[in-house]
């Protein structure tokens, strides 16, 4: 009742500063509208008709109007008080978020409540423009004893202008705009983060090039498509990470500047080695939708050659139209909590924000890729399933020792199953989706950040793999289980 009680008295006594950050108190006549802004961030627009309303019975001409903007911690949502019969508390009703700026402004006018305006008054919430989606919400005092506090959207509309939310409300109370918590870094955990990405790639490069070592000596062994495509990957990582290092290395220098030559020579070569990873990424799921679907019409000719054109062709004309239209340079990331940001990470890349529409495009292709090939993992999986329950039904009249046999054989061939999967997903570049998982935890910008600057040293151990699959005697290969089968053959030929 403390809230209901501050709105009562609001019109006589002035607020301390510990609670309101912004207060108004004036006399408006209620022929004319009235516009209000108590802070540079919010505004209030009251039309004359309910001006009119506010001043009931009274003759006099003008009325009070009381706006205030009230620190968000006096409002504090509280559980619903529990079922007659029951000691469990209910959760709160009504929408759920973070206040913005964790600001409320309070609106009063007149000695009578106002409901059901007509038109409604209308409420002005600047935001930034990162904050994308917003509802406006008063706060709902209980009107019995089952109920609890909260805030409610009865009788508000919302709209988005893209810099400001105008709330269009047909009563007076304390009014706020909900949005989604941002998942902010603050220095300490962009600090370990930094150490993961820096370590991480550096790792990514000595293991891409130990790949790409391997792949040159097992094609010049036995030339084969697969392993030419998973060097190209090889060497697509492997200036990928050493691209990154070194955009980061150069604005360290005491002698390196953002808008030289050399950071938007950097920048540049950085985008065409994304492109290009992202690129051989998709041909490794094509090669594997020729192997799986079309088994029996995959002869190619210059196969390597028509892939290799795209898979470098298409990044180098990309970056070249980008690196026309100078898009590169020095790339600045804001690093805090909150509206707090005390610092500012540094790398050549795509400038801001003027490459925004190179980001978008390539965030656009990052995702079609990992789509696709999630669809292409999808159908091992269905592969891998249908030869397990092939080779069960082949297996349920055993007894006794052969029984057991045929489930231990059963148990590491489900075993060999789940590796094959798990290697075809590094290989196919799915922990990029997890990008997704950075706009919801902390959590997941860590999981995000060490699987994808370990992408390198994934790849490296399905190299050795295939290597050490490569020793094994080709009379051996009738009597291989499916998993092994899929990683030979499927990444072989």
């Amino acid at each position: 009742m403390e809230n209901r009680c501050y709105e009562d008295r609001i019109v006589n006594c002035t607020p301390s500063r510990s609670r309101s950050t912004g207060f108004l108190l004036m006399r408006v006549n209620t022929s004319e509208e009235a516009n209000v802004s108590p802070t540079q961030q919010h505004a209030v627009h009251i039309p004359s008709s309910a001006l009119q309303r506010s001043r009931g019975s009274g003759s006099s001409e003008e009325v009070v109007l009381v706006t205030s903007v009230i620190n968000s911690t006096y409002f504090k949502t509280r559980p619903r008080p529990p079922r007659k019969g029951s000691r469990i508390f209910l959760p709160p009703q009504g929408p759920q978020g973070v206040v913005l700026g964790e600001l409320v402004l309070a609106v009063k006018a007149g000695i009578i409540p106002l409901r059901n305006i007509s038109p409604p008054i209308k409420l002005i919430f600047k935001k930034n423009p990162t904050v994308q989606n917003g509802t406006c919400v008063f706060w709902k005092e209980p009107e019995n004893e089952n109920e609890a506090d909260g805030w409610s959207t009865d009788g508000c509309n919302t709209t988005n202008t893209g810099d400001s939310f105008i709330c269009s409300c047909d009563h007076l109370s304390f009014f706020a705009v909900l949005v989604n918590p941002d998942i902010s870094v603050d220095e300490t955990n962009a600090r370990n983060l930094n150490y993961i990405t820096y370590i991480g790639s550096a790792l990514s490069v000595l293991f891409a090039f130990m790949s790409l070592f391997i792949y040159i000596s097992l094609h010049r062994r036995r030339p084969e498509k697969a392993t030419g495509l998973h060097m190209q990957l090889s060497a697509a990582l492997l200036c990928l990470h050493l691209t990154f290092l070194l955009c980061n290395l150069w604005l360290w220098l005491p002698f390196g500047t953002g808008d030289g030559l050399v950071c938007r020579g950097l920048g540049l070569f950085l985008h065409w080695s994304l492109l290009a990873t992202l690129a051989w990424l998709a041909l490794e799921g094509f090669h594997l939708y020729l192997l799986l679907v079309r088994v029996f019409n995959i002869y190619v000719r210059r196969y390597l050659l028509k892939v290799s054109a795209v898979g470098w062709g298409f990044p180098t004309l990309a970056a070249f139209a980008c690196g026309v239209s100078g898009v590169y340079g020095k790339y600045e990331l804001q690093i805090g909590e909150g509206n707090n940001r005390t610092s500012t990470a540094q790398m050549c890349w795509v400038q801001s924000p003027a490459g925004h529409a190179v980001i978008y495009v390539t965030v656009g292709v990052l995702c079609l890729v990992v789509l696709y090939n999630s669809c292409m993992l999808a159908l091992v999986v269905f592969q891998l399933w249908g030869s397990r329950d092939r080779s069960g039904r082949s297996g349920w009249s055993k007894t006794g020792a052969d029984g057991t046999k045929m489930s231990r054989e059963k148990a590491a061939e489900l075993w060999r199953n789940g590796v094959t999967v798990l290697g075809l997903s590094c290989v196919l570049g799915l922990p990029w989706g997890l990008a997704s998982a950075t706009y919801m935890s902390l959590p997941g910008i860590y999981i995000f950040t060490v699987l994808n600057s370990l992408q390198g040293f994934f790849v490296f151990l399905w190299s050795v793999a295939l290597s050490r699959k490569s020793r094994c005697d080709s009379s051996s290969s009738a009597r291989e289980p499916s998993s092994q089968k899929m990683m030979t053959t499927s990444f072989n030929h």
